[in-house]
């Protein structure tokens, strides 16, 4: 049997078509433009246009197919909400997609994807007795997905493991969702730039505000990384004293910094409630940007 999996990116949708009787063995991959500026009916038609040209490649269609999507949808209304592609808030994008394909689909919010998919084809194959596993993305912005016993804990209102958006700094930074201070805007690449801009009066990328660290000549780049390394102690021990997990996967750009999986534990000893213990194994990912499609072909 042949899973089917989207990734509705920003910039690309990506399909994927896994086979579930051999080891979950990639059967097709393939991407095509989201063009998402073009409005909500394109990227739609986009979807379909995508699923038709891996369908002539496979040699049959979906008889369903997951997607991994920015923002979530809605429980009660059925409507996609906190997505930053903006033309899908308010869209009741399962009840289009189900339309146009002809076929049951299932959504998931794309860190939720990326959870599942590292839970089960990536890193969760080193830690196979993990029974809860959480998946966060630290990148742009920040986000999480909560798996437990392989499947996506979603929540009542569909935001289950949205941790970026809980505040950490008093006074912070105002954010989109409307409140300031946020995990998103204190430890997010941009957020973490935009400090180094702040401190230094120069705009640099945070690969240079590392190589600037290691170096050890450059005093906002220590500050810069000791701000990383400090509430990111704070943000993950809460997110251990709530749900515990046995193994905790850490996406995007801010997660390839080092100092994360050595220092970062000291930090989190700091906050956990366990009198400095902290034995949670907390990987990188192995999947890399295929997370997201392959979680949405394992819904």
């Amino acid at each position: 049997m042949n899973l089917w999996g989207i990734d509705l990116g920003g910039t690309k949708i990506e399909c994927a078509v896994l086979d579930s009787t051999r080891n979950l063995e990639v059967v097709a991959r393939m991407r095509l433009p989201t063009e998402s500026v073009k409005g909500y009916q394109h990227i739609l038609s986009q979807i379909k246009r995508l699923i038709e040209m891996v369908s002539e490649q496979v040699g049959e269609g979906p008889t369903k197919v997951g997607f991994a999507t920015p923002g979530v949808l809605e429980p009660d209304s059925q409507l996609m909400k906190n997505s930053n592609t903006i033309c899908l808030n308010g869209m009741p994008l399962k009840k289009d997609l189900q339309e146009i394909l002809d076929v049951p689909v299932q959504l998931a919010n794309d860190a939720n994807c990326f959870a599942l998919a590292e839970a089960l084809m990536g890193a969760g194959r080193e830690h196979h007795t993990a029974e809860v596993v959480f998946g966060v993305i630290m990148g742009t912005g920040v986000g999480g997905g909560l798996v437990v016993n392989n499947k996506i804990i979603s929540g009542h209102h569909g935001i289950g493991g949205e941790w970026g958006h809980n505040i950490l700094e008093e006074n912070g930074e105002p954010c989109y969702c409307g409140k300031a201070g946020c995990v998103e805007q204190v430890i997010s690449g941009p957020a973490l730039e935009r400090f180094y801009e702040r401190e230094s009066g120069e705009k640099v990328t945070l690969k240079v505000i590392m190589d600037r660290f290691h170096e050890g000549k450059d005093e906002y780049a220590k500050a810069t990384m000791e701000r990383l390394l400090e509430y990111y102690g704070r943000a993950i021990s809460t997110l251990i004293n709530v749900i515990d997990p046995g193994l905790i996967v850490i996406g995007g750009g801010v997660g390839n910094v080092d100092l994360l999986y050595t220092a970062g534990y000291d930090r989190i000893r700091k906050y956990i409630f366990n009198k400095g213990v902290v034995t949670t194994p907390i990987m990188k990912p192995k999947l890399g940007d295929s997370a997201g499609v392959f979680g949405a072909a394992l819904l």
